[in-house]
């Protein structure tokens, strides 16, 4: 038994240790550092705990991030235009743009960012770092009528 509890503890140290170095690498991609204390990395998987036929249940911990700083990883969807205030993250890359397809063609574990500034986009299915904070709830952009459940604002991307 306490060599079970031994074995939990250190896995955790070393999760916690990753987690750490994670938050740091994201933060030197980005070329501005931050401490670990105030930016939470979030990972895909870490979004919801239940998706369903008829909602999506967003997970504990995405909750209590909400308005918080936050670091993800990701791919760029393939822009609207070739400077923009906002792209879709996603957990693989992906060949279709926002509008083009319905909304069915979308996997439901998008991360809309609205970025800082308007910034030249990289071409679609790039692998991304971003940083900003976390929105969650259901919203509709007013310029494009782009519906997000969930976004990272005020944000910083850098190619990685």
């Amino acid at each position: 038994m306490v060599h079970g509890l031994r074995a939990r503890s250190q896995t955790a140290t070393r999760r916690d240790v990753l987690l750490h170095a994670g938050i740091a690498a994201i933060s030197i991609a980005l070329g501005r550092a931050a401490p670990a204390a105030e930016l939470t990395p979030l990972t895909f998987e870490q979004l919801y705990k239940s998706v369903g036929v008829r909602d999506l249940q967003f997970s504990d911990l995405v909750l209590s991030l909400n308005g918080h700083m936050v670091a993800m990883r990701g791919y760029m969807a393939p822009p609207l235009k070739a400077e923009s205030r906002f792209f879709v993250l996603t957990r693989e890359p992906m060949a279709i743009r926002p509008f083009c397809q319905s909304d069915a063609d979308w996997p439901v574990d998008i991360v809309v960012v609205y970025l800082d500034r308007a910034t030249p986009m990289f071409g679609g299915g790039e692998a991304v770092a971003v940083r900003g904070r976390l929105e969650v709830g259901s919203a509709t952009d007013d310029e494009t009528g782009f519906v997000s459940q969930i976004r990272i604002v005020d944000a910083l991307v850098r190619r990685i």
